[in-house]
């Protein structure tokens, strides 16, 4: 684990169990599933986005500070062994919804533009992705990739002359290996593939958040595993590979799309996932407007997996990332960091 001193502790449950159960601790707010810790990293922060954690203990926070469109988005550095000392290393930013650190690289993803700089002066970045496709809502958060390069999406939008496809470089989970580097299709098919990350055996997983009615339904959001090459079919094939009849779909046509590894209902909001630091085989999801953080299982048996409750009543949790033992947290409407440990 990195050196750190966190703030407050705010509660150590000593029991197995789920966030539903009578022993549950209810934290600030929040309930932590019995058998886990959860402490406060730092709070006062203005819609805290994307974190990355430093080998130095320190961590960059990427936060609004502000209305989504009013440019006045920052990312900051925080001081691991005292989280009031805080560095502003670039702002000015429109809804910076990623940041990921690639050795001497910071990047930053805003509404629709990606940049980059070094890492020990970022007001030296530059414009390496401009006026990105989108759908109205901010893209996602970046993953660093090694050795080095981020993993980016593209939020997915229809083509209006043909409703049954995406618009051209939409909807679409890009890689790009350096700043001089051109971006790479990793995966497509997507509504908006917002937050990702990469497993302890080289795969990729990522959440899927939809919106909008097809078939007169709002489509379910999802968790999926993708690898290189990946169609997931969106707008035609929702959810577990389920035909939308309106745009020309049938199940033969969805059955060659990758399974769901998770549903969650229409409007959860899954915003970022995080491999559990305490147990590789399990995954953890943020579900942004359920306000939990839930977890299943990371094995592969052919269906989509129940989920079960880590944390609930969270203040809009945005984004999860290991960090040595301890699985941290943002929570984008409570304005603080939480980490989460299993004793």
């Amino acid at each position: 684990m990195i050196a750190r001193r966190l703030v407050t502790v705010l509660a150590v449950a000593v029991a197995g169990g789920c966030a539903s159960d009578e022993s549950a601790v209810s934290v600030q707010g929040a309930t932590v599933s019995t058998g886990y810790s959860v402490s406060l990293v730092a709070d006062g922060l203005d819609g805290p986005t994307q974190i990355v954690p430093l080998p130095d203990g320190d961590l960059l926070v990427a936060e609004l500070n502000g209305g989504e469109r009013d440019g006045t988005g920052r990312v900051l550095r925080i001081d691991g062994d005292d989280p009031e000392q805080r560095t502003v290393l670039v702002d000015g930013l429109v809804a910076p919804t990623g940041v990921a650190a690639d050795g001497e690289h910071l990047w930053i993803m805003e509404q629709r533009r990606l940049t980059v700089g070094p890492l020990d002066d970022p007001t030296m970045r530059t414009v390496v992705l401009d006026e990105l496709p989108f759908n109205g809502r901010s893209q996602g958060s970046l993953t660093a990739l090694e050795p080095r390069g981020v993993l980016y999406d593209t939020s997915g939008s229809r083509n209006p002359d043909t409703p049954s496809e995406l618009k051209p470089g939409s909807g679409t989970l890009w890689t790009i290996a350096s700043p001089e580097s051109v971006p790479v299709p990793f995966a497509t098919g997507f509504k908006h593939a917002y937050g990702h990350v990469v497993g302890p055996d080289g795969e990729v997983w990522s959440t899927e958040m939809s919106d909008g009615r097809l078939d007169g339904n709002v489509p379910p959001d999802e968790l999926v595993r993708v690898a290189a090459g990946d169609d997931f079919g969106y707008p035609r094939c929702v959810g577990d590979r389920a035909p939308v009849v309106e745009l020309g779909a049938d199940d033969r046509m969805c059955a060659t799309t990758p399974r769901s590894h998770a549903l969650f209902e229409p409007g959860a909001t899954p915003t970022s996932v995080a491999v559990a630091p305490w147990d590789p085989e399990v995954l953890v999801v943020a579900l942004w407007n359920r306000g939990e953080v839930v977890t299943m299982p990371r094995s592969d048996d052919g269906r989509p997996h129940p989920v079960e409750t880590l944390l609930a009543d969270a203040g809009n949790p945005q984004h999860l990332i290991a960090d040595g033992d301890r699985l941290l947290l943002s929570e984008f409407s409570g304005g603080r960091i939480l980490a989460i440990e299993r004793p």
